[in-house]
This record gives structure tokens, C-alpha cells and sequence, in this order.
């Protein structure tokens, strides 16, 4: 089997439910790992939306995970070091605060919703909550292999 990103929540393409987001509890949802490659010695997560009016929005940063993380719970706590899955680090998202924060698009047409997913040959050196510009540059040239999932969501309609 692949490298992949799945969730038990909602399926590739389809809408995310509300209690992933603003119009929710906004926390994270459940994912799973699949078949990472045997040579990852971390993985990194990051969910973004390109749809957002003043450019891609980051939702998620979180890197560090072991390579033998097969899921994550739903509601991963927003600390920076997350004991509880091996000691992963969490990123600043856009709304400047750690970890997850759900999608909230403006009213209009759907928005898309990227849980990119990164099999790594390196730990990143990073600390102190980075934003998703440093975890890009840091995970420059040590990316064995990605699988993305991709969550849809619209609040209303103008």
C-alpha cells in the first residue's frame, strides 16, 4: 500500500464536518497514517487553505512526529511539544496561536482544506512554535515522500 493520509472523519474531496471547525468544537480531526517509507526518520503535517481571499491560509503546522505514528486523536492538544505522540512539535498557524485552528472561510463558494502529509530524512532543528515558511525551508531537500487529503467546507452563501 502507499504512502497515505487518511481520515475516519470524512473522505478525500468531501466536506469536513462542522466539529473540525469554527462553527464547532474546531478541533483536529482524526487521521491515519499509512505505510510510510522505511527510511522516514520523522513525518510533518501541515493543513492549509488555498482558497482563503488574502492567500493560503495555514491552519496546522506540526512536525516531528515519530516514523512510526500510525494516527493521530482528534483534538490534539494546542502545546508546542506533544508528549503524547513522541514528543512532535506544533508550528504557529495564521491565527498566531499553536497548533490546529479549524476552518473558518468567509460566506461564499467552498473552500479547500490541504492535510499535506511528509515523510522526512531529518528531525527538523526547529523550536518555539515556527510558522509554515520555516518548516518548508527546513524540510527543503529531506522530503522522501508526501500524500495529501484534501476536506471541503462553506459557511453560507452570499
Amino acid at each position: 500500500m502507499p504512502f497515505a493520509l487518511v481520515s475516519p472523519a470524512f473522505h478525500d474531496r468531501s466536506p469536513i464536518p462542522a466539529k473540525f471547525t469554527c462553527d464547532g468544537a474546531d478541533v483536529s480531526p482524526p487521521l491515519a497514517v499509512l505505510d510510510p517509507p522505511p527510511k522516514a526518520l520523522s513525518l510533518a503535517l501541515i493543513c492549509d487553505d488555498p482558497d482563503a481571499p488574502g492567500g493560503t491560509f495555514v491552519h496546522w503546522v506540526l512536525y516531528n512526529l515519530p516514523p512510526d505514528t500510525r494516527s493521530l486523536p482528534e483534538g490534539v492538544p494546542t502545546f508546542e511539544i506533544l508528549r503524547e505522540l513522541g514528543g512532535a512539535r506544533q508550528g504557529t498557524n495564521h491565527y498566531r496561536q499553536l497548533g490546529y485552528g479549524g476552518p473558518c472561510p468567509p460566506p461564499g463558494a467552498p473552500h479547500h482544506y490541504e492535510f499535506t502529509l511528509y515523510a522526512l530524512d531529518v528531525l527538523l532543528p526547529l523550536k518555539g512554535g515556527p510558522t509554515k515558511p520555516d518548516v518548508d525551508r527546513a524540510m527543503e531537500g529531506h522530503v522522501l515522500a508526501t500524500s495529501r487529503l484534501v476536506a471541503m467546507y462553506q459557511r453560507g452563501k452570499r
